[in-house]
């Protein structure tokens, strides 16, 4: 038996009125929101990777947008990056960076909570957990491979730079994501 949301799955745009300016401007949008978030960073001394909001953003976009408007927003982000624009973390761009990867993870992330939630998984607080811990580990399996590659780090040394010390920032924007996705279905919900 479906569940009500199940039976209504789609994504958040999906609600919006649809046209090709309307959908170009959504993905531009999620790019931007994007390249804005990986500007708030706290930077690590220990690591070439730095603590900032765009894993936010990235599961935010490929929830809301669904996975292939998702995955173009992010493909366009990483484009701009490799193109020299300064949009990754601190301003960063091109491909060399040890941080790269999780880069790459992005769009896979994207698409994967676009995927997830085009399914219902970002209505409840149990399901966006769930969207949260996929798109997560979509980031890291590319991202800890590319750093470990790029400073010759062990496994050991590559979790100690590249996982571990994001665990209670990735927790903490989980929390959020979890409030803040299913609250905004009950809020058009209502309407």
């Amino acid at each position: 038996m479906s569940t009500p949301a199940i039976a209504t799955a789609g994504v958040l745009a999906d609600r919006l009125s649809v046209s090709r300016v309307h959908d170009v401007a959504l993905v531009l949008g999620g790019t931007a929101s994007v390249a804005l978030a990986a500007q708030i960073i706290i930077p690590l001394g220990f690591t070439p990777v730095p603590l900032s909001l765009a894993t936010f953003a990235v599961i935010l976009t490929g929830a809301a947008l669904g996975p292939a408007k998702g995955a173009l927003s992010l493909g366009l982000y990483m484009a701009l990056g490799l193109a020299g624009a300064p949009v990754f973390a601190d301003g960063g761009s091109g491909w060399v960076a040890a941080s790269f990867g999780y880069i790459v993870g992005y769009v896979l992330a994207a698409a994967a909570a676009g995927a997830l939630a085009d399914r219902g998984f970002d209505r409840t607080v149990g399901g966006t957990a769930l969207l949260v811990l996929a798109c997560s580990a979509l980031i890291y399996s590319i991202g800890l491979p590319w750093l470990m590659v790029a400073t010759g780090a062990d496994l050991g040394s590559g979790l100690q730079m590249g996982v571990l010390p994001f665990l209670i920032g990735d927790a903490i924007k989980g929390l959020a994501a979890m409030a803040l996705l299913p609250s905004t279905w009950r809020l058009i919900g209502r309407r």
